[in-house]
């Protein structure tokens, strides 16, 4: 069977698959369905799967994080080098905690709890690995899906590990993810290098460091894709001799202090070339319903008219949206039928990007802006920070015409 993945469904269940992934496996445990057994899930929402602990396990690792009782890495810890990882994680991790992560916690808490629906899925296009950002800003949501250009590739196991150089290895994980833990973003050149094949072969490794960091328990994974109806599948890793599957991806179940959650990463090209011809996937977007939006440090994307149709299905289907100067172009928010409100401060761009200058944006700044009180987005620690939080104005988001 296939399934639709619709915001309306109920809460989620607990559930685990470890499935092979690209060129490296997540290990099998009992009850382990393959994807050569079942190459279809009944639903996100719906679909009961086995549990299994080794994508936490090695989330734990690569994050510098001491094991849970049973863990294959245990004897690994003793290890001086992964010892050295441990400190420098946690003093980088320690930095950032006290900084925008504080600073994201207490924004998500107190001001975007109160005005947002807790129990909407999140939608986060342009966010690549970003694991951090939206469950900081929105910790409720039950589901969150990314989407970047890197593919999600896999998790290493203990036996590959045993191969690879291990201080090497520790080593580009820490600079991997120097960038979101430094600066609230990863560097686009830098995961172009980083995330396909140099360091790992895809996003996953650095989603799940970030999801462990914030003492979050992996519950499992598996791989999907969406398909050309725009169902969500699973996918055999090994494929089909000849066949390249589009709008591959994870589906990521976690779980904090609440309820289990899922996060769902799909590897795709947004620009209108050739999303355009994406129907599947399209069709997927529409079905999420109404949705929150976050977009942050997104390259500008949607100020050019080469991304018009991601944009106005943003804008759609978003009932809330939380952004920063590079999201939607200001001017679309117009009243009556959003209405917004600023935090931070706006002068102009950062950098290269300073040609994208918005003067309406601007002006909106110096007529009323609250607080905030965090650095984030580009420019980080050296231009003013600011998010904009908007509202449709009577709550009901429209489907997104084709």
């Amino acid at each position: 069977m296939m399934m639709k993945f619709r915001r309306s469904a109920t809460a989620v269940l607990v559930g685990v698959l470890a499935v092979l992934m690209g060129g490296l496996m997540i290990p099998s445990g009992p009850g382990v369905v393959h994807a050569a057994q079942a190459s279809a899930v009944k639903g996100p929402f719906s679909d009961e799967v086995p549990h299994s602990r080794e994508a936490d396990d090695v989330a734990r690792f690569l994050a510098g994080l001491p094991s849970r009782p049973g863990s294959p890495f245990t004897p690994q810890e003793e290890d001086p080098v992964w010892k050295d990882h441990k400190a420098r994680t946690d003093d980088t991790w320690k930095r950032a905690a006290e900084g925008f992560v504080a600073g994201l916690r207490n924004f998500g808490e107190n001001t975007l709890k109160p005005v947002t629906d807790a129990d909407r899925m999140l939608f986060y296009p342009f966010g690549g690995p970003d694991a951090l950002t939206p469950t900081l800003c929105f910790p409720g949501s039950p589901q969150y899906v990314l989407l970047g250009l890197e593919p999600a590739g896999s998790l290493p196991t203990p036996k590959l590990l045993e191969k690879k150089s291990l201080p090497q290895y520790l080593a580009s994980i820490r600079e991997s993810m120097s960038s979101i833990l430094g600066k609230s973003f990863f560097v686009t050149r830098e995961m172009d290098k980083e995330f396909r094949g140099q360091v790992t072969d895809g996003n996953l490794p650095a989603i799940a460091f970030l999801l462990v960091r914030q003492d979050f328990q992996i519950l499992g994974l598996r791989a999907v894709r969406i398909d050309e109806t725009g169902h969500m599948v699973r996918w055999p890793a090994e494929g089909v001799p000849g066949v390249k599957y589009p709008n591959k991806g994870v589906e990521i179940e976690f779980q904090g202090k609440g309820k289990p959650q899922r996060m769902y990463y799909f590897s795709l090209n947004l620009a209108d070339n050739r999303y355009g011809a994406n129907v599947g996937f399209q069709t997927f977007v529409a079905d999420l319903g109404h949705v929150k939006t976050l977009l942050k440090s997104t390259s500008y994307m949607t100020h050019h008219p080469e991304f018009s149709i991601i944009r106005n299905e943003i804008l759609a289907q978003s009932d809330e949206l939380l952004q920063d100067d590079s999201g939607i172009p200001f001017k679309y928010f117009t009243a009556p039928e959003w209405k917004v409100r600023l935090f931070g401060d706006y002068e102009k761009p950062y950098g290269s990007f300073g040609y994208m200058v918005q003067p309406a944006l601007r002006e909106a700044y110096k007529e009323h802006a609250e607080p905030l009180p965090f650095r984030i987005g580009y420019g980080f620690s050296r231009v003013p920070s600011n998010l904009l939080l908007a509202h449709r104005a009577n709550g009901t988001a429209q489907a997104a015409s084709k």
